[in-house]
């Protein structure tokens, strides 16, 4: 027999389960199925654990500083690499708790089917010996690491995101390949705890940074921590012994085991996703409209990392909204605004990107605002007084535009950056707004006075930019 539902949503992490939030509001005849781990990539393999364990490396680190602190003992201090690794679980496993606890511990099994689900059409699906005809499908079926396919004959020594965090203990060699996000945060992390550690990427650049000023600047801070190979492709051998030598360009090192962090593919093996009928790009994802979710014309909906563009949460929470809105109002689907790009990558210092970027300019009209951090009195005293800042605005109204920085505090300072882009803030809005001292925040402040410099406000208006005039009563 055939079941009837009005929503289909196949993937329960977190684009699967915001979309659920939506469609509950408009029906009780939806199913979620999931036949892999639950508790979201987040939290059980992404944002959470890896926070978990940069901020010990980040506390153990910190013994740098003691001794011009004044703070004896400095060198009597230790790292227990296992009770690391089960204090990281120990969190981890908070996390993934919470989110089944406040999902699917509370559905029952006429509506979570935890089973591997796989499209014949459309508008039906199989699942676990059942078939479920929808009147709407959203796919969020995540994505997994890639692992070079030469490299498997020695994939036990290999660690991805899936594994890294299961381990009761680390190795003493380490190698990352790969230097985004997940391999600049956890390689630099390893690196804190004392293990020896090389980072390698074939780009030239770290952490998604696409401002070649502030990306040099990250190369050269963060390759204090550990050395970085960049602009080679990595060569792995096995050895006699077991070990694996790993080789870029003329660099070459032995290690223990590999970090591999050089991307994620979507989930699209065996979903039947051919037989929607649209074509598809080379991981198996079809053509979809960012502002509605939609897949062509089909009642068809696909959101979260399985579509590959914005693997981050708060961008899989949207589209999980925008997929489950859609679902349950297909007489009348809405377009959605998608918010102004912000990406952080949990190094020290930080790196950020947000609004657009550098490339994506060329060819208009901007200023550009630096402010060095190297006397920014706040970091001084933090002992990280290093990085860059770069903030691009409008060289004719001065609307901020984008930003791109390695720099201490920049997980905040992105925000406020992100908001006034949204909100459409120009530069002198800011120059209007309180800066608070001593604070990471009058880094960016810096730069908003030199883009103030570049622009000619104290040209354009007959009172000082920083000042709003009252209107007259």
């Amino acid at each position: 027999m055939t079941r009837e539902v009005d929503v289909a949503i196949i993937g329960a992490g977190s684009a699967g389960l915001y979309a659920l939030s939506q469609v509950r509001r408009a029906t009780d005849n939806w199913v979620l199925i999931d036949g892999g781990e639950l508790g979201t990539t987040c939290a059980r393999v992404g944002c959470m654990p890896s926070k978990a364990i940069i901020q010990i490396a980040d506390d153990f680190h910190r013994r740098h500083h003691f001794r011009r602190e004044g703070i004896e003992g400095a060198d009597q201090l230790r790292l227990d690499r296992a009770a690391v690794m089960e204090r990281t679980q120990d969190l981890r496993d908070i996390f993934v708790d919470k989110v089944l606890s406040n999902s699917i511990d509370n559905m029952d099994e006429a509506h979570f089917i935890p089973e591997n689900a796989r499209l014949i059409a459309p508008d039906t699906l199989e699942a676990g010996g059942e078939t479920f005809r929808a009147k709407a499908i959203v796919i969020a079926t995540g994505s997994h690491p890639r692992i070079p396919e030469a490299w498997m004959p020695f994939r036990d020594r290999i660690l991805t995101t899936d594994e890294f965090f299961e381990q009761e203990d680390l190795p003493d060699r380490m190698a990352v390949i790969g230097l985004g996000v997940i391999g600049l945060e956890l390689g630099q992390t390893l690196a804190r705890l004392g293990i020896e550690t090389v980072g390698i990427d074939i780009s030239r650049h770290i952490g998604g940074l696409r401002d070649p000023a502030v990306a040099e600047r990250a190369i050269e801070i963060i390759g204090r921590d550990f050395p970085l190979w960049l602009g080679e492709p990595a060569e792995i051998t096995e050895l006699p012994d077991g070990t694996l030598k790993v080789e870029a360009g003329d660099q070459e090192t032995v290690v223990d085991k590999l970090l591999v962090a050089m991307g994620r593919v979507p989930n699209t093996a065996g979903l039947g996703l051919e037989h929607l009928g649209v074509p598809l790009d080379e991981f198996g994802v079809p053509h979809y409209d960012p502002h509605t979710m939609q897949v062509g014309d089909l009642p068809v909906f696909i959101a979260g990392d399985v579509n590959g563009v914005r693997p981050l949460l708060h961008e899989a929470g949207d589209e999980g909204r925008i997929a489950g809105y859609n679902a349950v109002h297909l007489d009348a689907i809405r377009r959605f605004e998608r918010k102004v790009p912000l990406a952080i990558t949990f190094s020290q210092p930080n790196i950020v990107s947000v609004g657009a970027s550098l490339d994506e300019l060329q060819g208009t009209a901007i200023a550009i605002g630096e402010a060095n951090f190297g006397m920014l009195g706040r970091a001084i005293i933090l002992g990280e007084n290093r990085g860059l800042l770069r903030v691009y605005a409008d060289a004719e109204d001065g609307r901020l535009l984008g930003a791109a920085m390695c720099v201490p505090g920049g997980e905040h300072i992105g925000h406020l950056l992100a908001w006034s882009i949204e909100k459409g803030l120009t530069v002198s809005d800011l120059l209007a707004f309180p800066w608070y001292h001593p604070t990471l925040e009058e880094g960016l402040q810096a730069a908003i006075y030199d883009l103030k410099g570049k622009l000619g406000l104290e040209q354009r208006t007959p009172w000082p930019p920083e000042l709003k005039p009252l209107l007259p009563e």
